[in-house]
């Protein structure tokens, strides 16, 4: 559960570390406040949203078995736990 979350927590990140690389590569200050303006971190974080629900929907896409598939849960047979599938 741990890896979906900083995936996405990595994909809403992005657009910052990519206009932070923005602000390095023209030598600008990272860290001062006049590089980081309020519009400019509303337009960052929009966007960041955009990128993790588009994310959430290619992974509710991609992801998975296919739909017309059925799940058979973990069960033991003859003292043995056999593993859940999809058929």
């Amino acid at each position: 559960m741990i890896r979906p979350v900083l995936t996405e927590v990595g994909v809403f990140l992005i657009p910052f570390a990519v206009y932070a690389i923005f602000l390095i590569a023209t030598r600008s200050g990272v860290l001062a406040s006049s590089s980081w303006p309020a519009h400019l971190l509303g337009k960052l974080v929009l966007g960041s949203l955009l990128l993790v629900v588009i994310s959430f929907i290619l992974l509710a896409h991609f992801s998975g078995a296919p739909p017309d598939s059925t799940y058979v849960p973990a069960h033991v047979e003859n003292g043995r736990l056999v593993p859940g599938v999809e058929k």
